[in-house]
């Protein structure tokens, strides 16, 4: 099995952060936390991470089944693991929290494409690895090799972005070579996947483009569309499906916050220039999941048909009020009243709405099982979300705060401030016990175990709740 190596690091070397001495509850889980890391980094790949893993770890799983040479690139895989080893690291300054996240940094340059990004997965086996080409084999395989191997970076799921920020953070914590020598071509790889209209698609295979085939324009609807599933590729779209361009634009924002480097911040705000070029026309003022090149909402998987879309639009607001933030350009708020009041008169029943409501007309769609457009709602399959609040009650209290304050208040009042001691205490008696029971979870061998399964999600989520506490409990 190929694992990190240097994994099990005694439990020998103490933290410069000092925590109260008459706080033993901090000790439980500054010790939790040691343990539980030290058993995650002994069932790492090279460093790397899936999503879950059986207790015997026979059986591993991304979104799929995985071998014990794969790492998973798309959340909550290795670098959503990576992030919660920086946190650690940042509460405790304990050096073996940042040699973990180094580690996992390591492991995504390893797999980095040399389109730019990552595809949802990256596997070591030497006999697998050329399957994909990636950077590191640039100039030394030949064009004809290279055209056969997978080269498609990918922004579907986070995926793409979720490893860039986490290169980012490590980075600003470690100044890691490997690390900052994969962001920067990573980052690079960002702005040359951006379509000339802004926008971003689903996945990128490193290609140089022709303006001229992406025409700035407006978005429409089509004048007919097909009720069933054409079967086309769609992996070049322009796309808001989960979120892929609203990820875009947060790690963009993210590297520019960071280093300050212009092209950062204008290819964001380029993406939402393309978001308002994106909204539909009334009687609809929403957005879709994706769009074909001619700027009209199009299908995408055969339960994803061209739609007003009530999920993927609460991003794209999100979105706008973010780029209004950050810039003070109200153009980004201007697209927003009327998609509130779209779902205003869109919701289907009390705090609910539809996946997708049909172009035009605004009635709810529907797939059955066997995966047939309908209007009913009583045969849905149950792999994917075709109803739900999708958070449109927080994004309209999101602009209504805005709104109601103004930028500069709203950014001033939210500007992270130290606790004080009171707040300090009265943050740490509120996670006690949610505390108490991750530290009484973990078992002898410093794993949680989820019915029969030590998930990478359980992992991160209780990191993160010990990094809280342990953060409330530091001396001043």
């Amino acid at each position: 099995m190929m694992r990190g190596t240097a994994v099990l690091v005694a439990l020998l070397v103490s933290s410069s952060v000092a925590f109260a001495a008459d706080d033993p509850l901090a000790k439980q889980a500054q010790a939790a936390m040691e343990k539980a890391t030290a058993f995650f980094r002994s069932i790492s790949t090279n460093g790397g991470y899936l999503w879950r893993y059986s207790e015997d770890l026979k059986d591993r799983e991304g979104e799929g089944k995985a071998t014990e040479t794969q790492i998973w690139v798309q959340p909550p895989g290795t670098p959503a693991v990576g992030m919660a080893f920086v946190r650690a690291y940042e509460v405790t300054k304990d050096k073996r929290y940042l040699e973990a996240a180094k580690a996992a940094a390591e492991a995504l340059a390893w797999g980095q494409l040399e389109s730019g990004g990552w595809d949802y997965l990256v596997d070591f086996d030497p006999e697998k690895s050329p399957r994909w080409y990636r950077l590191a084999d640039k100039g030394k395989v030949s064009a004809e090799d290279a055209a056969k191997r997978r080269n498609t970076t990918t922004f579907d799921d986070n995926n793409t972005q979720a490893a860039l920020r986490c290169l980012m953070a490590v980075v600003d914590a470690s100044k890691d070579d490997k690390a900052q020598a994969a962001l920067d071509y990573g980052l690079q790889g960002m702005l040359r996947a951006q379509y000339p209209n802004g926008a971003f698609p689903q996945r990128y295979d490193g290609k140089p483009r022709n303006p001229d085939d992406y025409p700035v324009k407006r978005a429409t609807m089509p004048k007919d569309w097909p009720r069933e599933y054409p079967k086309k590729a769609y992996g070049g779209f322009y796309t808001f499906n989960d979120n892929t361009m609203r990820d875009c634009v947060l790690t963009l924002l993210d590297a520019w916050k960071r280093y300050g480097q212009r092209e950062h911040l204008d290819a964001a705000k380029k993406c939402g220039d393309f978001m308002i070029l994106a909204q539909l026309p009334e009687p609809q003022p929403t957005w879709a999941q994706q769009y074909n090149l001619n700027m009209e909402p199009a299908w995408a998987r055969k339960f994803e048909p061209p739609s007003a879309c009530g999920n993927e639009s609460v991003g794209v607001v999100r979105t706008l009020i973010d780029l209004h933030l950050e810039t003070g350009e109200d153009k980004y708020l201007k697209p927003v009243p009327s998609a509130l009041e779209w779902f205003k008169r869109s919701e289907i029943k009390p705090n609910t709405w539809a996946r997708f409501y049909e172009l035009e007309t605004n009635k709810p769609l529907y797939f059955t099982q066997d995966y047939k457009l309908v209007y009913t709602d009583n045969d849905l399959p149950t792999h994917y979300s075709f109803q739900s609040n999708y958070g449109i009650g927080k994004v309209v209290a999101y602009y209504e705060n805005v709104k109601g304050e103004g930028r500069a208040a709203y950014l001033e009042k939210r500007k992270p401030k130290p606790l004080t001691a009171e707040e300090k205490a009265a943050r740490r008696k509120m996670l006690e016990p949610k505390v108490r029971e991750v530290v009484a979870a973990l078992d002898a061998q410093g794993r949680w175990v989820n019915k029969g399964w030590i998930e990478c999600q359980t992992f991160i989520s209780n990191l993160k709740v010990l990094c809280d506490y342990l953060e409330a409990a530091a001396s001043p």
